[in-house]
């Protein structure tokens, strides 16, 4: 034994910080510098990006097929296969709440409501970013929708596909967005374990 429990689990906590400035302040997110008292003597800074944090949303239909967005990412140059997604940058929202609106927004489809699956930190080295991944049942066709796209965002397509054809091409290696990686193989794993979808 290592003394550690036997089950992994992360450990939250930050290490005092002596000083923190901004270094850049960009159109989306900044770069923030800290300066960390590690421990008795050792003393470093580091460079990251300060982000306001994000949801995905793994939204289901009546039929159990789940609904995905296909749109251009810039900085990977690829038409990317993704999870309806977006900023935690309205003060005050709700992270639930703020991965319906995505869902809505971007699909044109809604939900009653939301469950938490998991959190995760796409890149912890260099970001303070986190991920909430949230599951939604029963998803229908809006109404209509209060929302324009623009930019990228205007040419996003929306299909539906069969959870099992999603899991496939997810380890195929076909598809390479963390948060639609991450939420279907996190969720068809538990669903198969429990023998049962689960919220």
């Amino acid at each position: 034994m290592t003394g550690y429990e036997s089950i992994l689990a992360d450990e939250f906590g930050r290490r005092p910080v002596a000083e923190s400035h901004t270094v850049y302040e960009g159109l989306v997110w900044n770069v923030a510098r800290d300066s960390v008292d590690f421990a008795p003597g050792v003393n470093f800074s580091r460079d990251y990006v300060a982000h306001t944090g994000a949801v995905a949303i793994l939204a289901l239909t009546h039929e159990g097929e789940a609904i995905v967005i296909r749109q251009y990412r810039h900085p990977a140059g690829a038409h990317m296969w993704e999870l309806p997604a977006g900023l935690l940058d309205k003060e005050g929202e709700d992270p639930a709440a703020a991965a319906l609106r995505e869902l809505e927004e971007e699909t044109g489809y809604t939900a009653s409501e939301a469950h938490h699956l998991l959190d995760y930190y796409p890149s912890a080295g260099v970001s303070n970013e986190k991920i909430s991944v949230y599951v939604a049942h029963e998803c229908v066709k809006a109404p209509s929708v209060d929302f324009t796209r623009v930019d990228e965002e205007a040419e996003i397509l929306t299909r539906t596909v069969a959870l099992d054809d999603l899991e496939s091409a997810a380890l195929s290696g076909r598809l390479h967005n963390s948060a639609l990686l991450i939420a279907t193989l996190a969720y068809t794993a538990r669903a198969r374990r429990s023998g049962s979808p689960i919220a």
